[in-house]
């Protein structure tokens, strides 16, 4: 299927990284599967080739591209490969946006240009072990100060992408009493550093899928952040979490019509190669038929999450119409990948096989960044119900 979203300049970053991938990554990247995470040194590495980069402005040190785009490719090439880059897509479809929509002047200077190097790498803590979807009802608190110098941060957070390796992770916390009648009010964002006393990594969480990416545990048991880490103002944390929930929902969009694409490419190539009968499986009917539905729905969930990221780099993507892409994408990998590991038999189960690892990936798709059922809630609203 012709594309039309990509310039020379695009294809030229995407034969970079494809190379960078098959050259560093794709031949270690069993070790850190068992690690849980890349060696901290990589971070600077994707840093050293303008991956962390590319949407940093000039003056800090970035490619000072506005376009999601290059983050895109990045996307689609590690995915095609099999591969991850850990907690790279979190620190900058994630974290940058609300740094650069929220961030003062000062902290601009002092975070982004480590941030492009990969000196600095930042996840985002919204996830409570009582807390899911439902954020309103997040509960680590932050007091200020009597002389008001800094914030006191109480609380633990779980599921956190990028967590143990992070030098500065975004905190969501509840700097005013919760209030039944406005139970959105009060939350703040708090940029805190992980090297400081009474924060710590727990439990680094083993997970069925993205074993490369490290996932953990995080607790702030009296961290002194300081009032000028505050990100935008007091109270209005819970606007900002929605104004950047289209990128994030789109980022999720793009993987999974990547994972479609990658399981059909996989299987395509395995059932030619595979023979059952005197004939290779891609003889029959019946994988043929398989095959070419796959195919389709894989076709359109990219012309789908295409269409979304020229919405968002136009300034267009609704929050409705990004849980849209992230409804139809996600489902729509669930159903190609469970179908290709099936035309593959018995070895679709075996983890050596990329359609394996694919399945374990992205069965996360469907549930982070707001469950399936929460896109329904906000699609149904969005069409008056």
């Amino acid at each position: 299927m012709r594309r039309a979203i990509y310039d020379e300049s695009h294809e030229d970053f995407r034969a970079m990284v494809r190379d960078f991938i098959a050259k560093e990554v794709v031949p270690v990247f069993h070790d850190w599967e068992k690690q849980g995470h890349p060696p901290r040194d990589f971070y600077r590495r994707l840093g050293e080739i303008g991956v962390l980069g590319v949407q940093v402005p000039e003056e800090f040190g970035g490619g000072g591209e506005k376009s999601l785009k290059y983050s895109a490719i990045v996307i689609e090439e590690t995915t095609r490969a099999g591969v991850s880059f850990g907690g790279e897509g979190v620190h900058g479809n994630l974290v940058l946006p609300y740094l650069m929509a929220y961030a003062t002047d000062e902290q601009k200077k002092r975070w982004l240009p480590g941030f492009a190097s990969g000196d600095i790498m930042t996840a985002i803590a919204m996830t409570e072990p009582g807390t899911g979807s439902d954020l309103a009802n997040i509960a680590t608190k932050a007091v200020k100060s009597e002389d008001g110098k800094h914030y006191i941060l109480n609380g633990a957070k779980t599921f956190i992408t990028g967590g143990a390796l992070a030098d500065l992770i975004l905190v969501v916390a509840r700097t005013s009493p919760y209030n039944p009648e406005d139970r959105r009010g009060g939350l703040s964002i708090l940029c805190v550093d992980t090297h400081v006393e009474g924060f710590s990594v727990g439990k680094k969480l083993e997970k069925i899928g993205l074993k490369a990416s490290d996932t953990a545990e995080l607790a702030f048991n009296d961290v002194k952040v300081p009032v000028e880490n505050l990100l935008g103002e007091e109270g209005k944390g819970f606007y900002y979490l929605g104004h950047n929930l289209p990128q994030e929902r789109l980022s999720i969009a793009l993987g999974a019509a990547a994972a479609a694409e990658a399981a059909v490419e996989q299987a395509i190539a395995y059932t030619k190669e595979r023979t059952i009968f005197g004939k290779p499986v891609a003889s029959f009917q019946n994988s043929k038929f398989v095959l070419a539905e796959c195919d389709t729905e894989a076709k359109a969930a990219r012309m789908y999450a295409d269409n979304a990221l020229e919405l968002l780099d136009k300034g267009e993507l609704s929050v409705a119409e990004a849980a849209r892409a992230k409804l139809f994408t996600t489902e729509v990998a669930s159903r190609v990948i469970d179908k290709c590991l099936q035309l593959h038999g018995g070895y679709g189960y075996i983890t050596e096989y990329p359609i394996a690892r694919l399945y374990a990936d992205t069965r996360v798709f469907r549930i982070y960044g707001g469950t399936s059922e929460v896109m329904k809630t906000i699609i149904s609203k969005d069409i008056g119900l």
